[in-house]
């Protein structure tokens, strides 16, 4: 039998090309003599992280529509029209068994065509708020995996697989590595230890609002690891004390997740899956400048079921003082955010994703 061939895209930000490499990973655990390639826009970040993760991928002429009226808006049908050309010309010399898309613009033409042509098709959608791209494909493909219970009022309900997000399989039991973690960022077994993580590049106002509450950090005899992002680092690096540890970024986030006691973060699908597996009492601060807001709904999806705490940026100055004082004097608190947060988790997401890839193969070959 000849071996399958996989043809996957996804891409503009981490949050799509990190599921897009996994499920290509976990397929390739199963199906050793398997081809991949990969489709992305030509000027994105999966240009250089897919070959860096070992696979092929072409580039297509596309972006995303602007919301105002702009030169790029004006070129856009070019665009479309040249990606879904060269998306054909692609399946017709790939031809690939199935087609993946994980969400970001440059899935969009390929899936379409891939549809078209009847090769089956999935997709994947991070957020609990459904992206444009993976709801315009909704109706042409087979199967649909999502993180977020609802997905309904987005999606076909009859296509949709609660598979849970693809997640680092180092974050899985972190209990087992709390004194690893201890010893590795050499902090005190006794004191509590906050986590706060803005994302690679940094978070602005998270930044701030860390470097004015430093002082209340310290009255209440907490130990901070500050992930500032490399924006940030020049900036911030001379605020780092005894207590106080600054990081441009973190190499090793199961040891760093296993010492945490607190984690405030932003709210990003993966991040937000990753903290689901690592069961830890989280305060969110949603990035209001992402499309469709989809941090705050991510958010609000846990903190509705008391699984963790959500300030929005306009509120911080408000509640932030208050709700970390009250979270960390109590312990009650604390375990039952625990409780439910890791409830939430799905450690066997892209185990999960890659049997639906195999069931649509089944499908296909019985038909």
């Amino acid at each position: 039998m000849k071996p399958y061939k996989f043809i996957i895209s996804g891409g503009g930000t981490g949050g799509h090309i990190y599921p897009a490499v996994a499920i290509a990973n976990e397929l390739k655990k199963k199906y050793p003599d398997a081809e991949f390639l990969f489709v992305g826009a030509k000027d994105r970040m999966e240009m250089e992280k897919v070959p860096e993760a070992g696979y092929e991928i072409k580039g297509l002429w596309i972006s995303g529509l602007q919301r105002s009226l702009t030169f790029k808006n004006l070129i856009f049908p070019f665009k479309l029209i040249s990606s879904l050309l060269a998306s054909k010309k692609i399946l017709k010399k790939f031809k690939p068994d199935v087609a993946i898309g994980t969400g970001g613009y440059a899935s969009a033409p390929l899936l379409k065509v891939a549809s078209n042509k009847g090769i089956p098709c999935l997709i994947q959608e991070q957020n609990s708020h459904a992206g444009i791209t993976n709801k315009w494909l909704s109706n042409k493909v087979k199967s649909i995996c999502v993180a977020y219970e609802g997905m309904e009022k987005f999606f076909p309900s009859e296509k949709i697989k609660l598979t849970g997000n693809p997640v680092r399989q180092d974050l899985i039991d972190i209990d087992s590595k709390r004194e690893k973690g201890i010893a590795f960022f050499k902090l005190d077994p006794n004191k509590k230890t906050i986590l706060v993580i803005g994302g690679s590049l940094g978070a602005k106002r998270i930044n701030d609002l860390i470097d004015t509450s430093l002082e209340m950090f310290s009255k209440l005899e907490l130990q901070v690891i500050w992930q500032c992002g490399r924006f940030y680092y020049e900036i911030y690096k001379n605020k780092g004390s005894e207590n106080v540890q600054v990081h441009a970024f973190l190499n090793r986030m199961d040891l760093v997740y296993a010492a945490a006691d607190i984690i405030i973060s932003r709210a990003g699908a993966l991040s937000v899956s990753e903290l689901c597996l690592v069961g830890k009492p989280v305060l969110f601060i949603p990035s209001p400048n992402v499309a469709e807001d989809h941090q705050t709904k991510n958010a609000l999806s846990i903190s509705k079921k008391k699984a963790a705490l959500l300030i929005t940026e306009s509120e911080l100055d408000e509640k932030f003082e208050a709700e970390l004082s009250n979270l960390i004097s109590s312990e009650e608190k604390q375990i039952e955010l625990s409780r439910n947060i890791k409830s939430l988790g799905k450690p066997n997401a892209t185990k999960e994703i890659v049997a639906e890839i195999e069931r649509m193969i089944q499908n296909r070959n019985q038909s």
